[in-house]
């Protein structure tokens, strides 16, 4: 029997997907090219999966997981070889507890159900990001998310108290932990945290909640030079004392391009300013927050830090400020544009920022860098497009643009989005060669015949017996 029957046998009906089933579906978020594997496996529990990865295990074959392929650095791209293991039916909350503010999921289950279900509590789920209606939670964790609100809330792993994972040959580790503080002994969800599915498949998360803010106030600043830029951040984070969520930074020509037509965002502020920050703070009273956010806003105009700002009045103005934030796709309007997310020290940031632009526009000629991001937690955007449409085709020369002085500054290749295939050439630049051994030293044991999603992150080091 091959390993296609024996899958059939082992998953609920519908759960083996083969031919045109397979290659109809895209291969990722603003990608044409479609799937590619041998077939999609679509479990409905934690026990199907493990029966999964043992037949795979028996029979060699490479097991690709995926979520909402809503990644950008191909961390879930399969080979015709391949098998893909697609936790799509595996969707449910199974539990809220308010009191012990969790929620215990399928790593199947969106983002945006799991945080409208915590709302339907007077809850909040605080991981927030563009695709939060298509990615999955389980894909959050794998490749430990971060999104508009880590300088408050932290990262993916910040947010999993505990879960449940699938080893390479079919083993269940179930550590299903509800407390904040637990202490005993290794902390072993942090080997499926941000890992890529290169280690286990995540089935299953206890999730941390928080009390749902009853106040939101949000502003769009102008600045007049970046100096300001890092000068504001400490002003909100002291003035706001704690309430500030988010600190998300436009370079001009990013806040021009998804405020002018095409783009159907209004412009609230005039594009003169070399820099913007659209700034969040939540909190418990909207009166006396609205309140101490205008003051703080008041007090840094007065002290020159911003030139000049415009205050959300309702929840519809919100939301239209934030639409300019999240507008990355006006980036693709002549073709597919190199993405990239780094992190680095804020004080480096303008230097990093200049560096880059003119060594792109030194080798690409009228080539475009529109930056923007997470500044507040070090983390920036930076989407290169070249005259042509054609950046894809200059992919090394930007990248090597892009990567290589980070590793002078200590700055990280990847902030948010994983490593997959795309950084992996790069993951040097970042981590030490004792780091990448000792990484590929834990893949050795955990997956010995490297089978979980195998080309990704980090190349494995072989048995001479396999």
């Amino acid at each position: 029997m091959n390993l296609l029957e024996e899958l059939e046998g082992v998953l609920s009906p519908g759960g083996l997907l083969t031919g045109p089933d397979v290659t109809g579906r895209a291969a990722g978020v603003w990608r044409s090219d479609p799937l590619c594997a041998l077939a999609i496996a679509r479990p409905k529990s934690t026990a199907e999966v493990s029966e999964v990865l043992k037949l795979c295990s028996k029979h060699k074959v490479s097991v690709v997981s995926q979520g909402g392929l809503t990644g950008l650095v191909r961390g879930a791209d399969a080979s015709p070889e391949q098998l893909i293991l697609s936790l799509e039916r595996m969707r449910s909350i199974e539990s809220i507890d308010p009191m012990q503010r969790t929620a215990t999921v399928e790593a199947g289950v969106t983002l945006q159900t799991v945080q409208e279900s915590a709302e339907e509590h007077d809850l909040f789920f605080p991981l927030d990001l563009g695709g939060r209606g298509t990615a999955t939670v389980g894909g959050n964790a794998a490749t430990n998310a971060g999104g508009n609100r880590v300088i408050r809330y932290g990262m993916m792993r910040d947010m999993v108290l505990g879960l449940e994972a699938v080893l390479a040959d079919g083993t269940v580790v179930s550590s299903m932990n509800h407390l904040i503080k637990n202490n005993a002994g290794y902390d072993l969800k942090q080997l499926f945290l941000g890992t890529e599915g290169t280690l286990g498949v995540i089935t299953r998360l206890v999730l941390r909640l928080r009390e749902a803010p009853s106040s939101e106030n949000i502003a769009l600043v102008g600045f007049k030079s970046f100096e300001s830029v890092p000068k504001m951040l400490k002003h909100a984070d002291r003035e706001l004392g704690g309430a500030l969520s988010a600190y998300e930074v436009l370079w001009n020509n990013f806040y021009a391009l998804v405020t002018e037509a095409p783009a159907k965002n209004r412009r609230p502020l005039s594009s003169e300013y070399p820099y913007y920050a659209l700034i969040e703070a939540q909190g418990s009273n909207q009166e006396l927050d609205k309140q101490r956010f205008e003051i703080a806003l008041e007090k840094a105009l007065e002290e020159g830090l911003i030139v000049d700002a415009v205050i959300a009045q309702s929840s519809t103005e919100r939301q239209n400020l934030w639409a300019i934030r999240d507008d990355v796709e006006q980036t693709f309007r002549d073709g597919p544009p190199v993405i990239f997310d780094v992190s680095l020290p804020v004080s480096a940031m303008e230097s990093y920022t200049a560096g880059v632009t003119s060594s792109l526009e030194a080798q690409l000629e009228g080539c475009v860098c529109w930056i923007f991001g997470h500044l507040g937690d070090g983390n920036l955007h930076i989407i290169v497009q070249t005259p042509d449409g054609k950046a894809q085709q200059h992919r090394e020369t930007i990248e090597q643009a892009v990567y290589q002085p980070l590793e002078s500054i200590g700055g990280s290749v990847s902030a948010e989005h994983g490593i997959g295939f795309e950084k992996k050439p790069y993951l040097h630049l970042s981590r030490s060669t004792t780091e990448i051994r000792l990484m590929q030293t834990l893949k050795a044991a955990m997956d010995p015949l490297a089978i979980l999603n195998p080309g990704k992150v980090i190349d494995p080091i072989r048995s001479p017996s396999l």
